[in-house]
């Protein structure tokens, strides 16, 4: 019989599960980037995330599609479920909040724990599903009642193991590292203290000067974390761990403690503060004619937000122009190079997705009274070329020097995502210029162009998006298409990303060594950012799912409030199910096909429109639509429309 079963796992390929609430799944195979799809029949025993051997039962090469069946589960994920409790007389059940997780887990009255109905709960699986049988087991903590404040976001902190609370050597650690700077700190490193330098709402300290010969000269200037996060200390070790901090909207999880973020390592106004910094010549073209990395020390003049340098720019505000009139002239400037830059950029082909980011307005208590698109300023452009700038400095002055490093890449779309997002330009009128053997990010730049101001501006920008690849660190530069740049990385936050603490200690190290380092070093380097930028793409996706999944809950929330609301909206998807549509302030809801009205319509998947059998009507994405709101519930996170 083991003989029997063996052979029939020789051909099978292995990967990770991910479940669908319907039923079916995708397996992503070990070292490719496409996923297998699993039929509801197919998936077995299989629960989301779990490790999974599959057979290939189906094959479209020209569509490159893969269909597979599971032929056993490996290893199953995780065994400690976050989910609703609900109570019956004799026994009780959790509906796990990973809906991607296709069993309930029944749960034996004994070990309801005090649980009550309605209660959010971590419920630790005792057994796995088999066949027909749910999985059971036992609740081992109680989060709280679903509508109590705060529990929506700690489940989701629970749901994902996320780090909330540092341990007791890591805390230790942080308050011992002294508030001041010392004379012993500052040897050796370019005093830029007389300079007018300024933040704008976060880390990043610039100023911009006029230089004699009409260029100007651009220096920005981050703090030096890993002067005080040392390799290999219990801090760095916490930091590699986390990889990232997490914005879960009324809640923060750092990389790093706040005796350094809101410590020695901010960047406050009229404070010493050490830095690494890049300063660069920039020619009115706005090309880099030469740069610098340096160890600094700076004073910071004014910490700045974003509206108040927008105020000082459009000129119009007394009270903020009188408050900062020493100042004007440093942010005219800055606003000078920035659009220099920023035409620079356009022309090369970089990427403009215009795509409004959603504002959550929570109250005191963290429930959501107000949704909207979140405003952008030129001021947060300011900062944004600038940012690029002294990225991509780095990247390049390491890349040249062929040292260990992590870069931030982001790789040319596959052929037939461009070829399926062609079909949908097409009823645009637009199309991606390219060849089978090369695409340049400028072909999509020129479609972004002809769309600004335009109805359909917002749905082609979400379109194109999708298409391309997502972003991620590695320990070799391949570019990066959406800003197109050959040399890319991230080195302006490392209090809050990991791949920008190593960067900074790369370059430290370079700089105390005079630019040579041992090959003993050179390998241990190597060998670490190859690991830490794996580790760090890993939990920076935890992280945008974390942070997604916590406005999707309070967007739900908000429109909870909201049924029988009618609003004007744009149909953003179309799928074989429903129609999704987009409202001005961002919440998008599903439109089932028995909430289209009377009649029953075709789904087209290679246009993906919807026809109307008998009027024939058409809707694909990018029309204008009047909806009403008929469900919303954020412990499914599901909002529908009714077409009306």
């Amino acid at each position: 019989m083991s003989r029997r079963k063996k052979e029939n796992l020789e051909n099978c390929l292995s990967g990770t599960f991910r479940g669908n609430e319907k039923g079916f799944g995708f397996v992503k195979l070990e070292g490719e980037d496409d996923e297998v799809y699993i039929s509801r029949g197919n998936t077995k025993d299989a629960l989301n995330g779990d490790k999974v051997l599959i057979k290939i039962i189906n094959e479209d090469i020209e569509a490159n599609r893969r269909e597979g069946e599971i032929v056993k589960t490996v290893q199953h994920k995780r065994d400690e479920i976050v989910g609703t409790f609900t109570k019956r007389k004799n026994f009780g059940f959790v509906v796990p909040d990973d809906r991607g997780f296709n069993t309930d887990i029944f749960i034996s009255k004994k070990n309801f724990n005090k649980a009550k109905n309605n209660q959010k709960v971590v419920a630790k699986i005792t057994k796995f599903p088999q066949g027909n049988r749910s999985a059971e087991g036992k609740i081992i903590e109680i989060i709280g009642h679903i509508d109590e404040a705060g529990v929506d976001m700690l489940s989701l902190v629970k749901e994902y193991n996320l780090p909330y609370e540092f341990p007791d050597d890591v805390i230790k650690e942080a308050t011992a590292i002294k508030e001041e700077i010392s004379k012993k700190d500052i040897p050796n490193r370019l005093d830029l203290r007389e300079k007018n330098i300024f933040t704008i709402d976060g880390e990043d300290a610039i100023y911009v000067e006029k230089l004699q010969n009409g260029n100007y000269e651009l220096g920005v200037n981050i703090a030096d974390v890993s002067y005080y996060v040392k390799e290999n200390s219990k801090l760095d070790k916490e930091a590699i761990t986390r990889g990232t901090s997490i914005y879960m909207l009324d809640r923060v999880i750092p990389m790093l403690p706040k005796e350094l973020s809101n410590g020695i390592c901010s960047l406050n106004a009229k404070e010493d503060r050490l830095c690494i910094s890049v300063i660069c010549e920039i020619a009115q073209n706005g090309e880099v004619i030469s740069s610098d990395i340096r160890k600094s020390i700076i004073n910071v003049k004014e910490r700045m937000s974003y509206t108040d340098v927008q105020k000082i720019l459009d000129g119009k505000d007394k009270k903020v122009l009188k408050r900062y009139e020493n100042y004007i002239t440093e942010f005219k400037l800055m606003e000078e190079l920035a659009k220099i830059l920023k035409a620079r950029r356009e022309g090369a082909g970089s990427l403009d997705l215009d795509i409004p980011e959603s504002k959550v307005v929570l109250d005191k208590n963290g429930y959501a009274i107000d949704i909207k698109k979140y405003e952008i300023y030129f001021a947060n452009e300011i900062i944004e070329q600038f940012m690029l700038t002294a990225n991509e400095i780095v990247a390049e002055k390491f890349y040249w020097l062929e040292a260990p490093f992590i870069y931030r890449v982001h790789e040319t779309p596959d052929i037939e995502k461009i070829n399926t997002l062609n079909k949908f330009l097409f009823n645009f009128g637009y199309k991606i210029k390219g060849n089978k053997e090369k695409i340049y990010p400028k072909a999509f730049a020129e479609i972004l162009e002809k769309i600004k101001g335009k109805e359909e501006e917002k749905v082609v920008s979400n379109l194109i998006l999708r298409t391309l690849k997502v972003a991620r660190y590695e320990s070799e530069n391949k570019g990066h298409f959406g800003i197109a740049s050959k040399y890319y990385c991230h080195f302006t936050s490392p209090i809050r990303r990991y791949p920008d603490l190593f960067i900074h200690r790369i370059i430290s190290k370079y700089i105390e060594k005079n630019y040579t380092l041992t090959e003993k070093e050179l390998e241990k380097y190597a060998e670490q950012a190859t690991k830490y930028a794996q580790i760090s793409s890993e939990r920076e996706k935890i992280a945008q799912k974390v942070e997604r999944e916590a406005v999707e809950i309070k967007k739900a929330e908000y429109m909870q409030n909201k049924i029988g609301n009618e609003y004007q909206g744009i149909v953003s998807g179309i799928t074989a199910f429903g129609m999704f549509v987009e409202l001005e302030n961002t919440v998008e809801g599903l439109i089932k096909f028995e909430d289209l009205g009377n009649e029953y319509f075709i789904y087209n998947d290679e246009n993906k429109t919807l026809i109307g059998e008998h009027t024939k009507k058409v809707y694909k994405i990018g029309d204008k639509v009047k909806i009403k709101v008929i469900y919303a519930d954020k412990q499914l996170r599901r909002i529908n429309f009714k077409l009306i």
